[in-house]
């Protein structure tokens, strides 16, 4: 089977209490297209994961937001998880990381709370998407306009509700990225 990412490099973004699925299977999906994916958080060593609201597992951090620079990316992923979205929406590293993909007009992949980042890096108003239902109000107060489906696409901007959603969310984002050049 092709490799039809070769080349291409996709930040996944992400703090201590990260929704499991929401981070491993699109990271899987993007290494067996043939992508390099780089987890970035706030601080080096590993990240805790929770399936729902049990521990999972633990997850390598590649980079800090120090370290990393949004222009050597093709792509972000934003995954869920309550804690992690709360935590990493105020982080204005991780912000300013969303807002220059966003002003590149790379895909960002949002799944589940993960909304709640875009919605403070303010890149929302005007937008349609969808996320977990309890954002739908953060979502319209941010200028936005919330659908509850399993994928939604606006322009860059691809938005999934939660783990269920995750085969689709995963195949819109690779489509989206199938006809990009790499930055690598």
């Amino acid at each position: 089977m092709p490799n039809p990412l070769n080349d291409y490099k996709i930040a996944i973004l992400a703090v201590d209490g990260f929704e499991q699925a929401e981070l491993a299977e699109p990271r899987r999906a993007l290494k067996e297209a043939g992508a390099q994916v780089v987890v970035i958080s706030q601080k080096p060593g590993q990240i805790q994961g929770f399936k729902h609201v049990d521990k999972g597992d633990k997850i390598d951090v590649d980079l800090t937001f120090d370290q990393a620079r949004p222009d050597d990316y093709d792509a972000v992923v934003l995954p869920g998880g309550v804690v992690n979205s709360d935590a990493i929406r105020v982080d204005a590293k991780a912000q300013n990381f969303v807002k220059a993909a966003n002003q590149a007009q790379k895909p960002i992949a949002v799944i589940c709370h993960g909304g709640w980042l875009p919605i403070s890096a303010g890149i929302v108003a005007g937008r349609t998407m969808t996320s977990w239902p309890s954002l739908q109000d953060d979502i319209r107060n941010a200028g936005g306009t919330w659908v509850d489906q399993e994928v939604q696409i606006d322009g860059n901007l691809i938005t999934s509700r939660k783990p269920d959603d995750l085969p689709a969310f995963n195949q819109a984002l690779i489509d989206a990225l199938g006809g990009r050049q790499g930055a690598a």
